[in-house]
């Protein structure tokens, strides 16, 4: 199955898929510790929350923004650009535990900030730049199997990440190391991947056509239809912002687990993931693009609802381990989709606006979430978001039940509308 995905890519898709994977790798562990490493700093539920909310909100903004830029000045040199910025949110992070400084680094890079929901697959604010420079690698032929692939890899890689996110307590407990200073050679390690990925980009041959200004008519099928998907999605989004981006911080206050086992819950969480944006093409062959999104991530969902009522570590961890496989399946699907009826000279401008979409409500979440953490319960959160996201995933079904998206139209593909 793995050599189905990988034999024919081309060498700049692979350097892409093995940055994403270096990324996804450095996203993982700071997801993981991030939220905990800034209650370690003293810092209150609600202004954890209000942390992240900020890094979503920056990302809103800047993602589309991002995504605009890389249409008219090359995908590539956007990428390497943030890989910069990545350099500077870390060092932020090292020599600052300040908290305007703080804000700072998640405004600049997004760095840390949420993604730990296990299954993520490590696109961070270069991810909609990413899937548009991807797009020129593949044929509409193959375009799931190689975003499913890139997912994959991107998955996989977080696997591996979370298990490092327990070297802050190995070092507090082998090494007598501080609590605050255990949690900084991992931002000093994202540093280093930061520069590989600087030299990885610069070595991408990017055949770039600027976007032109040209008139075109402001509604058409494609992106009317792209519109309202991502409408819906923001119901589905605001759930998930109300328990994902918080997720590592309720398992640490609800059950007073270690690092080391949040690590390896996330890596078995990461790893049925990347299981699943392989089969996700196949299942889709056999019923259908909308049906294997709905399906699957409405059982997540229900998924979800359970997880409070979890009375144990070892339950909820299990329920969390298997909703991954089923919660991620429809993203490179989706992602996909996207750059299939977009025109290529609008991928960047199109993956930003889907982008923005999502970090939209995902932003106001965080806050949401850590107030009635706060003020109700630590479980309030995760019934209100797991509800959100099933009723999203009934709309979306009855809504696009009999919408196709290109490769299932034939011979002469066409874009649906809803």
């Amino acid at each position: 199955m793995i050599r189905h995905f990988f034999g024919h890519l081309q060498r700049d898709a692979k350097i892409l898929m093995i940055s994403r994977g270096v990324r996804a790798f450095a996203f993982s562990y700071l997801g993981v510790i991030f939220t905990i490493y800034l209650s370690q700093l003293g810092y209150s539920t609600i202004t954890v929350g209000f942390v992240v909310t900020t890094a979503y909100a920056s990302a809103a903004v800047l993602t589309a923004v991002w995504g605009y830029l890389s249409d008219r000045f090359g995908r590539k040199n956007i990428l390497m650009l943030l890989a910069v910025l990545t350099i500077a949110s870390n060092l932020i992070y090292i020599f600052s535990s300040h908290l305007i400084f703080i804000i700072a680094a998640v405004i600049i890079a997004n760095v840390g900030a949420g993604g730990s929901g296990g299954g993520g697959q490590g696109g961070g604010p270069m991810s909609p730049v990413e899937q548009a420079l991807l797009a020129e690698k593949y044929t509409p032929q193959n375009r799931n199997g190689v975003f499913a692939a890139n997912a994959f890899v991107g998955s996989m890689m977080r696997a591996l990440g979370a298990l490092l996110s327990g070297l802050p307590q190995h070092l507090q407990e082998n090494r007598g190391w501080q609590p605050i200073a255990s949690y900084k050679p991992l931002f000093a390690l994202t540093i280093v991947f930061s520069a590989v990925l600087i030299f990885a980009y610069s070595r991408i041959d990017e055949h770039h056509v600027a976007k032109k200004r040209a008139k075109k008519p402001m509604v058409t099928k494609a992106n009317a239809f792209v519109v309202k998907m991502s409408l819906l999605g923001m119901i589905d989004n605001l759930g998930g912002g109300l328990v994902s981006p918080l997720i590592s911080y309720w398992f640490f206050l609800r059950y007073g687990v270690e690092l080391k086992s949040l690590g390896f819950m996330f890596f078995l969480s990461y790893f049925l993931a990347a299981m699943s944006f392989l089969t996700a093409p196949i299942i889709a062959r056999k019923i259908g693009v909308v049906r294997t999104m709905a399906f699957s991530h409405g059982l997540a969902s229900a998924i979800w609802l359970c997880l409070p009522l979890a009375p144990t570590f070892a339950i909820a961890a299990a329920l969390t381990i298997a909703r991954s496989y089923l919660a991620y399946m429809d993203s490179p699907l989706r992602s996909s989709f996207i750059m299939g009826v977009v025109r290529p000279e609008d991928r960047g401008s199109a993956a930003g606006f889907t982008t923005l979409s999502r970090h939209v409500p995902v932003a106001i979440g965080p806050t949401i979430s850590a107030y009635l953490m706060q003020a109700f319960t630590l479980n309030v959160p995760i019934f209100i978001g797991g509800f959100l996201q099933f009723f999203h995933d009934c709309v979306f079904y009855f809504m696009f039940r009999d919408v196709k998206p290109p490769e299932e139209e034939g011979a002469t593909p066409q874009t649906a509308t809803a």
